[in-house]
């Protein structure tokens, strides 16, 4: 049973993932998953995060491929039938993981309806230190070609759930930065919140920009410690769906960046990015102090903050 209380004293390990799923193979990202949860349970983290739609791989090429033709149809049928139900063999292994170290876990999943031959949702699963699995969000908005793969999510507002040190909290990629999305989670207070990132953008578009922007403006307005944790383009990507030399150089370009990061409010850089093309995971130890001090000022939840003078501009949505 999850306590009550929060330990205002409380000093907590954060750990960022930044890997490379095997791409479009779910057992083999799934054990991929459970290895780095072990490692990161016996370097003692409380909490790791994982990037966007890990198991078995973000649908990438939707950025940069046509989307009616192959390769990309071909793509979709090896990424619905490699996707994950839930529940299912795949959470009761990242569960028994997550129990044997001792940690917390929020793990990006292409997840698809059970027993179904269509729809897929872009999901985050969040795991207690027993292996429970305590909450799942299904992203509010798949993202521009997304929305051919992914289906609107369908778990409503709430991306939180409740810890030993507070309240954990997790979003996907674009959604960080949703303003609505943004003040919702900011009434649950969250301490540690995880954002979760894909490999790539479209080209022209500076992928460590957009996180910074973003995470470094949330972490301060609501107070919080940010893991965000980015995919890596791996070598199968690359097989996978560069097409022509253009396509290729482009994927080759993004697989020698490194973007995670563990953001503080102010928006200081704990932990990151690696500096060298490798696979690994961020560690940073954080405590409460940070997020008090924070608040004394402001609190969007609180005291720093008018919600009825707005909510006329939501009256239409109750009538």
């Amino acid at each position: 049973m999850e306590p009550s209380r929060l330990d205002l004293k409380a000093k907590i390990k954060l750990a960022g993932v930044e890997s490379a799923p095997v791409f479009l193979n779910k057992a083999a990202t799934t054990e991929k998953v459970c290895s780095l949860i072990l490692e990161a349970g016996r370097d003692g983290a409380d909490v790791i995060g994982f990037p966007e739609g890990f198991i078995p791989g973000h649908p990438g090429w939707v950025e940069i491929l046509p989307l009616s033709v192959e390769p990309a149809t071909s793509l979709f049928l090896e990424l619905f039938k490699q996707a994950v139900e839930v529940p299912g063999s795949e959470t009761e292994a990242i569960g028994a993981a997550c129990k044997e170290a001792n940690i917390y876990a929020v793990i990006g999943i292409n997840e698809r309806r059970p027993n179904t031959t269509g729809t897929l949702f872009n999901t985050q699963l969040l795991f207690g230190r027993d292996g429970t699995l305590l909450h799942k969000h299904q992203k509010y908005v798949p993202t521009v070609g997304e929305r051919l793969v992914h289906a609107p999510g369908e778990t409503g507002s709430k991306v939180s759930t409740t810890t030993d040190f507070g309240i954990l909290s997790g979003l996907i990629c674009g959604e960080n930065g949703n303003p609505l999305a943004q003040y919702s989670l900011s009434l649950d207070y969250p301490v540690v919140h995880v954002a979760s990132w894909p490999s790539h953008f479209c080209p022209g578009s500076d992928v460590q920009n957009a996180i910074l922007v973003t995470t470094r403006s949330l972490a301060t307005s609501l107070m919080c410690y940010i893991i965000n944790s980015v995919a890596i383009v791996g070598d199968d990507v690359v097989e996978k769906y560069g097409v022509d030399d253009a396509t290729t150089k482009f994927l080759r370009g993004e697989q020698k960046k490194r973007r995670a990061t563990i953001v503080a409010p102010g928006g200081v850089i704990l932990a990151g990015p690696f500096e060298d093309a490798q696979e690994g995971i961020l560690y940073a130890e954080v405590s409460m102090d940070d997020l008090i001090r924070g608040k004394y000022a402001l609190d969007y939840a609180g005291h720093y903050n008018r919600p009825k003078i707005f909510a006329h501009h939501f009256k239409r949505y109750f009538n």
